[in-house]
């Protein structure tokens, strides 16, 4: 019995350990947005996105605090959060989704690879699915991921105020770049 015991926990230990092997993270994910209006350029930066990946199911997760965005004027920011992203009331945007193309990577091996992602951006409290391309690479043994996409304002019901109209683009370009490390369960 005792050894039927040691067999079932070495089995489960081993199966826990495989899937670990799996999951990647980063809780230094970086995140850019640009604005480029017919008066003015805005852009902002924040480096404290978390990011899942499963590289076997292709499963992929953003999460950010809104208000971790950075930006050159103090008062760009606090616009950004109070009028526009309205950062109390909506304090994180999010992505859920997967990689539709996983089985193209080879995470054995270095290479860059492009991939396509489907899933769920929400933003201000606004959920919608999008597609969204991006890029794999492997660089001995380290995953990183990279993206550039547009996002719309209106899609999200980010009103902007005719008073800064010719200021702020109604599409923001969207630049995330993360550096993974295997996900070790604490």
């Amino acid at each position: 019995m005792k050894s039927l015991i040691i067999s079932c926990s070495l089995v489960f230990l081993s199966f826990a350990t495989m899937l670990g092997q799996n999951t990647y993270f980063t809780k230094t994910g970086s995140v850019d947005f640009y604005s480029k209006a017919t008066v003015e350029e805005i852009s902002a930066v924040n480096k404290k996105a978390t990011s899942i990946l499963d590289k076997v199911a292709g499963t992929l997760e953003f999460s950010l605090l809104v208000k971790s965005f950075e930006f050159e004027k103090a008062l760009m920011e606090e616009h950004f959060n109070e009028n526009y992203m309205e950062s109390d009331k909506f304090p994180k945007s999010t992505f859920k989704g997967s990689i539709s193309n996983i089985k193209d990577v080879n995470f054995a091996k270095d290479g860059t690879y492009k991939v396509s992602t489907a899933g769920t951006l929400t933003m201000h409290g606004v959920s919608k699915q999008v597609t969204i391309p991006g890029t794999i690479t492997i660089k001995g043994g380290k995953i990183s991921a990279s993206s550039t996409f547009m996002v719309l304002l209106s899609d999200y019901n980010i009103a902007i105020p005719s008073v800064v109209k010719d200021k702020i683009a109604k599409d923001i370009k969207i630049t995330v770049n993360c550096d993974y490390e295997l996900y070790v369960k604490p």
